[in-house]
């Protein structure tokens, strides 16, 4: 349908997390502090697990992409985001609404796929341990990573493309802090029971399916666990998948409080608040939870920091 006696919709404004400007300096300092911190974590993730030798193996090569995908997913919204906090105008254009919508499609759902990878990954150590090296050679890990992050590419061209298609004709006020599908899609001037038809098959496709096949690996892992003798072996091999059990619980839990229900009655309030959680705080937690857990990331940041120190040392 065109706008008929309406102008085209041609930008946007997002309306953000509140208009108190007290408030917004404080929101803008928590959340530049928690970007700085993911951006910092993340990287560390990956320089360390690129140059430790110690950290050469398929497990750290996919938890340095996926922290390559929480530096790039956050990219797409968080600079924004602080930006609209200490500014009087809050808009972003109609193509770059688009832009950003397409992008953060494209991570997300490369992120559900990668996760995945990362089950399967997890599977194969604990479960055919002594094929292990022979299964996730480099040339298949090579080959389940690009997978990964273009799989991401048929949902964010569909979906972004059906939607910004849509007629956008009365309001242009987003009442969120980035251009979201659900809250995007409340401002079309039409009935969208087609578009939210192929969001939900969408969504069954790209979150649900990868989310399939991590419970399935869990479940084959969880079963050869309990079947060993040894409680220490338990012990061990469970310590190796809780690091990506919490992150896989974070992701999915939030995301599809949303995404399954794209026209849900939870307040904007709520569905911000859960926006939050996986598109700014999960990015941030999940370098965290990977170092802590993790004895040999610990042990190679350790490595790293003396080396540093005594390279210091060496030039006086």
């Amino acid at each position: 349908m065109a706008c008929e006696n309406h102008t085209r919709v041609t930008e946007f404004i997002l309306l953000g997390f509140t208009s108190n400007p007290k408030m917004q300096v404080s929101l803008f300092i928590l959340f530049l502090a928690i970007y700085t911190v993911t951006l910092l974590g993340n990287f560390l993730i990956v320089t360390v697990t690129s140059m430790d030798p110690a950290l050469q193996t398929p497990m750290y090569f996919f938890l340095r992409n996926l922290s390559l995908l929480e530096v790039c997913f956050t990219l797409v919204m968080v600079p924004k985001m602080l930006v609209d906090l200490v500014s009087p105008r809050k808009i972003i254009s109609f193509v770059g609404c688009g832009t950003q919508m397409y992008f953060f499609f494209f991570f997300g759902s490369s992120e559900c796929f990668l996760l995945s990878m990362m089950a399967y990954d997890r599977f194969v150590a604990i479960c055919n341990p002594l094929r292990y090296s022979v299964i996730m050679n480099r040339s298949l890990c090579l080959w389940m990573a690009i997978g990964s992050w273009m799989s991401g590419v048929p949902v964010s061209m569909l979906q972004t493309a059906w939607m910004m298609a849509l007629p956008f004709c009365g309001p242009n006020a987003v009442d969120h802090f980035f251009c979201d599908g659900p809250p995007v899609l409340k401002l079309v001037t039409e009935d969208t029971t087609m578009y939210e038809m192929q969001a939900l098959a969408s969504t069954l496709l790209f979150i649900m399916f990868p989310f399939s096949l991590i419970l399935v690996s869990y479940t084959r892992i969880i079963t050869t666990i309990l079947r060993m003798p040894s409680a220490t072996g338990r012990q061990k091999a469970f310590s190796t998948c809780s690091s990506h059990l919490i992150v896989v619980s974070l992701f999915y839990g939030t995301a599809s409080l949303t995404y399954l229900r794209p026209k849900s009655n939870q307040s904007p309030e709520s569905k911000k608040l859960v926006s939050l959680s996986y598109t700014v705080i999960t990015p941030m937690l999940n370098p965290i939870i990977y170092s802590l857990r993790n004895n040999e990331v610990k042990g190679a940041v350790k490595r790293a920091v003396t080396r540093k120190v005594l390279q210091k040392l060496d030039v006086f």
